[in-house]
C-alpha cells in the first residue's frame, strides 16, 4: 500500500547513522515507478528500502516517523510537489539527504528543488548503476550533482542580482582547502584522506563552512565556491 514500510510492519527508526546500512524512503505518485524502484533497491547490498510514499504529504509524513537517510523525492505529484515536501522534510530535520528523481529537467523544477535543499537532482532515464552510486554517494555526504546542472545554476544565480549569494565570514586557509575539494564532489572520508584528518574533522569544518557563508547544505556550498573561482565545474567527480 502507499505510504507502508516495504520492510512490513513497523521499522526501527532508520535515521540512526550507527550502521552501515543506507535506509532509503522512495517517494513517487506512480505506483509501478515507485514499485520498480523499491525492487531495484532491494537487490543492492547495504541499501534498505523502509518506506514509501505516493506524494508529498506522505512523504513529510513518512520522513517523520522513519527518520531515512535518503529520500529519493520525485517532484510532481499530487496533495503536496516534492519541493514543498523537500523543503518541510529538511525543516525538521536538516540530517536527512534529499535525492530529487525526477522526469522533469527544465530549470523551473531544478532551481527550486536545490533551493529547498537538495543534495543533487537526476532524471528518470539515468541508468540503475547510476542512481545506486547517487544514493551511495548522498548517504556519503557527497553531492551528486552532474556538470550540466551545475552550469545551469550558476548562469541561473549569475542573472539574480536581487539573489547574490551572501559573502558570508571569511574562511581559514584549512576551510578554504575543505571547501575546494567538496565543491569537486568528494564526501568527509575522502577529502580527510586528501588532508591527512579525521573524518570527524572534516565534519566540523564542513559545519563551519556552511555557517559562514550563510548556506543551507553542501550543494549550495559548492556552488559558491564555483561562483567565486574556487574549483572548476571540470573538476566535479560525477
Amino acid at each position: 500500500m502507499k505510504g507502508q514500510s516495504s520492510a512490513g510492519g513497523r521499522s526501527p527508526r532508520a535515521g540512526s547513522r550507527g550502521t552501515a546500512e543506507i535506509t532509503v524512503l522512495v517517494v513517487d505518485d506512480h505506483t509501478v515507478v515507485r514499485r520498480g524502484l523499491v525492487a531495484l533497491l532491494a537487490t543492492e547490498p547495504g541499501i534498505r528500502v523502509v518506506g514509501e510514499a505516493g506524494n508529498g504529504l506522505e512523504a513529510v509524513e513518512r520522513a517523520e516517523a522513519l527518520r531515512p537517510q535518503v529520500v529519493l523525492m520525485d517532484l510532481v505529484m499530487p496533495e503536496m510537489d516534492g519541493v514543498e515536501a523537500t523543503s518541510r522534510i529538511l525543516a525538521r530535520h536538516p540530517d536527512i539527504q534529499v535525492l530529487v528523481l525526477t522526469s522533469f529537467g527544465s530549470d523551473a523544477k531544478l532551481f527550486p528543488a536545490v533551493r529547498a535543499g537538495a543534495v543533487g537532482y537526476l532524471l528518470k532515464d539515468t541508468t540503475p548503476e547510476e542512481l545506486v552510486r547517487a544514493i551511495r554517494r548522498t548517504a556519503a555526504g557527497e553531492s551528486p550533482l552532474n556538470p550540466g546542472v551545475a552550469r545551469r545554476l550558476l548562469r541561473e544565480l549569475a542573472h539574480e542580482a536581487e539573489r547574490e549569494m551572501p559573502q558570508g565570514e571569511a574562511l581559514s586557509p584549512r576551510e578554504t582547502e575543505v571547501l575546494r575539494l567538496l565543491a569537486r564532489g568528494l564526501g568527509n572520508l575522502a577529502i580527510g584522506e586528501r588532508l591527512f584528518i579525521s573524518e570527524a574533522t572534516v565534519r566540523t569544518h564542513v559545519s563551519s563552512i556552511l555557517a559562514k557563508l550563510g548556506v543551507a547544505n553542501r550543494t549550495q556550498a559548492a556552488l559558491y565556491a564555483l561562483r567565486q573561482g574556487l574549483a572548476s565545474i571540470d573538476e566535479i567527480d560525477v
